[in-house]
């Protein structure tokens, strides 16, 4: 069931012309997201919103469209994610204003913090297909989560492999989670969603338009941790996925091709601009460094180790609380809680959704005895 305090998160989603920084300056007018969405014209007036923004809202409002596309999320088990959910991918939170609201079928969890996308033209050659099969392959079977955007060609053949290698893996769609686009793409989305999670951000409905998916890309990137772009025309979508990349600090990659093919002039130009050259599958290993990535995963697994780790998790819930009222209200020092949280945070017991703002995990840790665990 999803939770009645997310409605207005959707409702906002549904108004076209509202986004990350839009609805960012109505939460600070008006303290919360669902005081913003209950606000009167008049109140609404008081900020930047235009007319006609207003107008589109108060109709969505008055429309029984967010009662409609609640129902529907309800009726088909889709899940919703907002910036101030636990459960929102930690590296897309990272970036430069992050989507307020996803919508997933199937599951995401913590082993997608490692992820790597493999993208590259619709036009494939056999040549990009083996080298797509060859990457996607071996980060699944080293538990790397493969992410791509369900597009003919390079991202579809990237899913499969994944899923044939029993790894996990996201598929980002540049349309409403109701439809699947390219439409014979749609046994292979719901075999992603049985073995990770179909994901977009677009609202129930949307229409898969050529102007989604540049925002589509950008969240492909944002949640990897590196980019492969496998083979790439000129002007292949795969280049704008790499651009975003590059803007949101993550590692590129381009496989070489033939200088005389046109589907590898775009990996070769990305090469040339500084892009990390793969040669060998194995490559991206390394670049990631899968020996500190299984330390990560091993840390994430871990009990908390003593009483304060106990008592600021006590205190946290899922309702997002900063640092500076996690320090009251746990009446430690600034330099304790800081250096505690950083620790939780990589054992995966807490999450940081913003802005030094924490919320708990895992709600099993809730039975962790304090005073048994007091330091000796």
């Amino acid at each position: 069931m999803l939770d009645e305090r997310i409605k207005p998160w959707i409702g906002f989603n549904l108004v076209k012309g509202i986004g990350p920084v839009r609805l960012k300056t109505l939460v600070e007018h008006f303290g919360s997201v669902g005081a913003a969405w209950g606000a009167t014209a008049n109140e609404l007036r008081q900020t930047s919103l235009g007319a006609k923004l207003i107008e589109s809202m108060l109709e969505v409002r008055s429309s029984g469209a967010l009662n409609r596309t609640w129902d529907y999320l309800q009726q088909n088990k889709i899940g919703v994610l907002t910036w101030q959910e636990a459960g929102y991918p930690r590296y897309l939170m990272q970036i430069d204003l992050p989507p307020p609201v996803l919508y997933v079928r199937g599951e995401l969890c913590d082993e997608d913090d490692w992820a790597v996308a493999v993208v590259g033209t619709r036009r494939m050659t056999k040549y990009g297909r083996q080298a797509a099969q060859d990457v996607a392959g071996i980060l699944a079977r080293n538990g790397i989560t493969v992410v791509s955007g369900l597009a003919r060609g390079i991202d579809s053949v990237a899913h499969r492999q994944s899923l044939e290698s029993n790894g996990r893996t996201l598929a980002v769609l540049g349309c409403g989670i109701d439809r699947v686009y390219p439409p014979e793409n749609r046994d292979l989305a719901e075999q992603i969603s049985l073995q990770g999670a179909v994901i977009t951000d677009y609202a129930p409905g949307t229409k898969p338009e050529a102007s989604n998916f540049p925002a589509r890309n950008r969240i492909i990137s944002g949640l990897a941790r590196a980019v492969v772009v496998v083979e790439a025309g000129s002007r292949s979508g795969a280049l704008i996925t790499a651009s975003f990349a590059a803007d949101q600090g993550r590692e590129v990659l381009a496989i070489p091709g033939n200088i005389f093919t046109p589907s590898s002039k775009g990996t070769n130009r990305l090469i040339q601009q500084g892009a990390h050259p793969m040669l060998d599958p194995q490559d991206i290993l390394e670049l990631l460094n899968l020996e500190m990535i299984n330390e990560h995963r091993s840390a994430r697994t871990a009990l908390p180790e003593d009483a304060t780790e106990a008592q600021l998790y006590h205190i946290l819930g899922r309702e997002a609380l900063h640092v500076d009222e996690i320090r009251a209200q746990s009446n430690l020092p600034i330099e304790k809680v800081t250096a505690t949280l950083t620790l939780m945070e990589l054992k995966g017991i807490i999450r940081q959704v913003g802005a030094m703002h924490y919320v708990a995990v895992h709600e099993s840790f809730g039975d962790y005895n304090i005073e048994e665990n007091k330091p000796g």
